[in-house]
């Protein structure tokens, strides 16, 4: 399965690289785009889950690095959920 880094900025200023096993990231963020944070959130665990599941569909088992993704993408966004306006900008794609 083709693999994608996304980076993304967080609301701090801080950037990330993010792990997908899948393409199917693209189906939920644009470059260059600003999500809410919940939103972000939203989107990513959906993603990710969706990733981790085409995963265990072509292999048997759960991408459990999809699965630690999502635990580290959820414990940086707690740290902004109580920021009704922030956002994380999604950097660039590469696979």
């Amino acid at each position: 399965m083709p693999e994608m880094i996304f980076r993304v900025r967080w609301p701090d200023g801080t950037e990330s690289e993010c792990y997908s096993p899948s393409l199917v990231i693209r189906d939920y963020f644009i470059p260059g785009q600003d999500y809410l944070v919940g939103d972000f959130l939203e989107k990513a665990e959906t993603a990710l889950t969706q990733a981790s599941d085409r995963v265990q569909a072509r292999y048997g088992f759960a991408c459990s690095g999809a699965l630690g993704q999502i635990q580290i993408i959820r414990q940086n966004c707690a740290l902004f959920l109580n920021r009704p306006d922030a956002q994380v900008r999604v950097l660039s794609f590469r696979s």
